[in-house]
């Protein structure tokens, strides 16, 4: 079980550490948190993550569109427990804490109150204001303060390093099946279904519409076979469109879920979805009939996509 701390915190053991942001906490992360298990056992410490709530660009530039998380802290924080982490340090990153030295976070975080005897960290990793502190500087208060180093090359599938920035990427191109591959995992939304105009209904597919967290990364616009899950339900195969419904005269961008052959009364639940497959673009239909025809076509793609699994 991990435990999670928020702000404060004061390790009672030595601790093998990992500092970062670990949005998506994907295959490349994951070896980081491998190793830091690893050491752990051999040495008899804990195991401890130090990340940042919100993401650190959100807060260093605020006039920048807003970047979209591959996680929610929520959805980090379940992975890391899946992952076996012992302990979790949520970092609140403000202003005020951007202006620290690294000189400052090495000696007051990582040595007085996480009590590091290992820091394990990714081949490229920067931390302090400016981000001035890298792998070099760590070195050089390690011989000081008597913690030991640890560097993770990074993690490659098909000669490409694997990124949160590249999974994001594949996203906006609504390519899911390259998200999972670089991810270790389907990639997950979930939010509360709330009231639509029910239209989906006189079509013969109702669907959900999802209230989701607006720092989390939407697909691209488009037609997928997901797996949905609510309450106790075993997954549900669905088909989920994410765009603006330009047949039936709809602007604003949706997210709605069709739950295949699954009747039931979802207003006010928590819907988690797992995106398997991008069946196609939104598209304009000359008539309602001609939409309702390809849901039909829709729904037997996804179920045999879903099926093959």
């Amino acid at each position: 079980m991990t435990t999670v701390f928020r702000n404060d915190f004061s390790a009672d053991d030595p601790s093998v550490v990992t500092i970062g942001s670990f949005d998506g906490v994907h295959l490349g992360h994951r070896k980081i948190l491998d190793r830091l298990k690893d050491v752990a056992r051999v040495v008899g410490g804990q195991t401890v993550v130090i990340t940042f709530e919100p993401h650190p660009r959100r807060v260093l530039f605020p006039d920048d569109e807003p970047v979209r998380l591959l996680n929610t802290l929520e959805e980090k924080l379940q992975l890391f427990e899946n992952q076996g982490i012992d302990k979790v340090w949520v970092i609140a990153f403000t202003p005020e804490f951007s202006r620290i030295s690294y000189q400052e976070f090495i000696v007051r975080y990582l040595v007085e109150r996480a009590r590091a005897h290992t820091v394990v960290v990714g081949y490229d990793h920067r931390f302090g204001k400016n981000r001035t502190g890298g792998l070099d500087e760590l070195r050089q208060y390690a011989r000081d303060y008597r913690f030991r180093i640890e560097e993770i090359p990074a993690y490659t599938i098909d000669d490409a390093n694997v990124s949160s920035t590249k999974i994001r990427r594949a996203l906006a191109d609504g390519d899911v099946v390259l998200a999972a591959k670089y991810l270790g995992y389907e990639y997950p939304l979930s939010g509360r279904v709330v009231e639509g105009q029910k239209l989906g209904r006189t079509l013969g597919f109702p669907t959900a519409n999802l209230e989701t967290d607006p720092v989390k990364l939407l697909p691209a616009v488009g037609v997928y076979a997901v797996w949905a899950e609510y309450a106790d339900q075993r997954p549900i195969p669905a088909m989920m469109n994410i765009g603006r419904r330009p047949t039936l005269g709809g602007d604003k961008l949706v997210a709605e879920v069709h739950l295949i052959d699954h009747e039931a009364d979802l207003y006010g639940q928590n819907l988690s979805l797992r995106f398997v497959a991008r069946l196609r673009d939104e598209k304009k239909f000359d008539s309602l009939q001609a939409l309702k025809s390809r849901l039909e076509q829709d729904r037997q793609a996804a179920l045999s996509v879903l099926k093959g699994q």
